[in-house]
């Protein structure tokens, strides 16, 4: 019995590690990413995810990006919506949100992190992750609690 219980410890690591490489690959591939928010506010056609849910937001249609110059052309290649800005603005805009490193080094960055229990900062709300974690457990406890109370009593 204790070397299955020592057997499915010891594939915690894989499998912990298999999800983060997943869940990385899957957030640095799809778009919308934090450097196309950056570049959406600076052109002030943000729209956030409620206005996105309920349509109350403006529409997107008049981006009012008009032709822009030739010279950034591998950058308006990479953002769509950077046609227009200045091309060391969006370089500017991927070294603070570390996306001038290549992919593994990214990758490694994370893992780092993670393990000295860095989580950074929420883009939504301008706090650290982990205070935003750590408020949620009294609620989720007590919901756990009562649920368990109830579904024993019943």
């Amino acid at each position: 019995m204790s070397a299955y219980i020592l057997r499915r410890l010891l594939l915690i690591v894989p499998t912990l590690l298999g999800i983060m490489v997943v869940n990385f690959f899957i957030v640095q591939l799809a778009p919308g990413g934090p450097v196309e928010q950056m570049i959406a506010q600076l052109q002030g056609s943000a729209v956030s995810a409620t206005e996105r849910l309920t349509g109350t937001g403006s529409e997107l249609g008049n981006s009012g990006s008009g032709g822009g110059s030739g010279s950034s052309n591998s950058v308006s290649e990479k953002y769509r919506g950077a046609q227009g800005l200045d091309p060391d603005l969006v370089r500017e805009i991927e070294r603070m949100y570390g996306f001038d490193k290549p992919l593994h080094e990214r990758f490694w960055d994370m893992l780092k992190s993670y393990v000295a229990l860095d989580f950074g900062e929420s883009f939504f709300r301008d706090r650290k992750v982990t205070e935003l974690v750590w408020e949620k457990p009294p609620v989720s406890v007590s919901l756990g609690v009562w649920s368990t109370l109830i579904v024993y009593l019943v």
